[in-house]
C-alpha cells in the first residue's frame, strides 16, 4: 500500500539583515510552503524571493499570517479586538496573494502562525475571526490547522476545506495540543525522533504524547519548522525513509 502525505514548512521568515532558516536548501524537500507575510517575519523582498523559489520547485504556496509581533517572532499572544484581528489577517493574506499573482502563482491555503495558531486551536472566537477573514478574502482558500482541534469544525462551519496538520518536530500533550515551547523537549531536534513520529502518524494514524498516551492522529499535511536548525537534516532523513515505507510526498 502506498501512502501520500504533504510536507509543509514555515518559510520566508527572514527580514532585513536577519536571516532565519535555510529556504534555498529546504524548498526542494517539501511539497507546501507557509510564507510569512511581514508581521512576525518576512518583508516584501523576502516574500517575493520565497514565492519565486516555491514556483521554481513546484511547491504549493500558503499564507502564514501572525500577530503583529516582529520582536517576538509572533510567538506571544496579543489581545486584539475581533475587527482588528480580522483586518490584520486579511491584510497579510492579501499582500501575499497579490504578490503571488504578480509572479504567475497563487496562494492556495492559509495557516496561522505561532501564537495565533495555538490560540485559534483553543479559542472559538479567535478561530472564527480567522475563518471569517479567509472567507472574505477568498472562500476557495483552504484553512490549514491543528488536526483534531476545533479549527476543523469552524472551518467546515464557514464552508472552508480544512487541511489537518500534524508536526514532525513538536511534541504533543495528552489533550492533543502542542507542548508549549517553554517546556524542555517541546521542540524535537533529533532527526531519528522526528522521523519516528512522522512514520507513526502516516502508517499507524496515531501520535505518542508527553505522558506516553497514543492519540489518534491522521494528518493531511505534516510540518517541519523552517527555523529549526535540524530542519534540513530531518527532511533529508524523511525523504530516504519514505522510499523504504512506500510513502510519497505530495498533496
Amino acid at each position: 500500500m502506498t501512502h501520500l502525505i504533504d510536507i509543509n514548512c514555515d518559510m520566508g521568515e527572514s527580514y532585513g539583515a536577519y536571516i532565519i532558516g535555510n529556504d534555498e536548501k529546504i524548498m526542494p524537500l517539501v511539497s507546501s510552503t507557509n510564507i510569512a507575510c511581514g508581521f512576525h517575519g518576512g518583508d516584501p523582498v523576502v516574500m517575493e524571493q520565497t514565492i519565486r523559489l516555491a514556483l521554481a520547485h513546484g511547491v504549493r504556496i500558503g499564507a502564514h499570517p501572525g500577530y503583529p509581533d516582529l520582536a517576538g517572532f509572533g510567538r506571544r499572544r496579543i489581545t486584539m479586538k475581533s475587527a482588528e484581528l480580522k483586518a490584520a489577517v486579511k491584510y497579510q493574506v492579501s499582500a501575499l496573494s497579490g504578490m503571488a499573482r504578480s509572479l504567475g502563482g497563487k496562494v492556495e491555503y492559509v495557516k496561522p502562525h505561532g501564537a495565533l495558531y495555538n490560540t485559534s486551536s483553543e479559542d472559538e472566537n479567535e478561530c472564527r475571526v480567522v475563518a471569517e477573514a479567509i472567507v472574505e478574502i477568498d472562500p476557495n482558500l483552504h484553512f490549514m490547522g491543528l488536526a483534531n482541534s476545533l479549527m476543523q469544525g469552524i472551518a467546515k462551519e464557514h464552508g472552508l476545506n480544512f487541511i489537518a496538520e500534524g508536526f514532525a518536530d513538536r511534541r504533543y500533550e495528552p489533550n492533543g495540543q502542542l507542548m508549549s515551547r517553554a517546556k524542555p523537549g517541546a521542540v524535537i531536534m533529533e532527526a531519528d525522533v522526528a522521523m519516528e513520529q512522522v512514520l507513526q502518524m502516516v502508517l499507524k494514524g496515531t501520535v505518542t504524547t508527553s505522558d506516553g498516551t497514543e492519540l489518534p492522529l491522521r494528518p493531511d499535511s505534516i510540518c517541519i519548522h523552517g527555523d529549526n536548525p535540524s530542519a534540513e537534516h530531518i527532511l533529508q532523513s524523511l525523504k530516504s525513509e519514505f522510499k523504504a515505507h512506500k510513502i510519497t510526498m505530495g498533496r
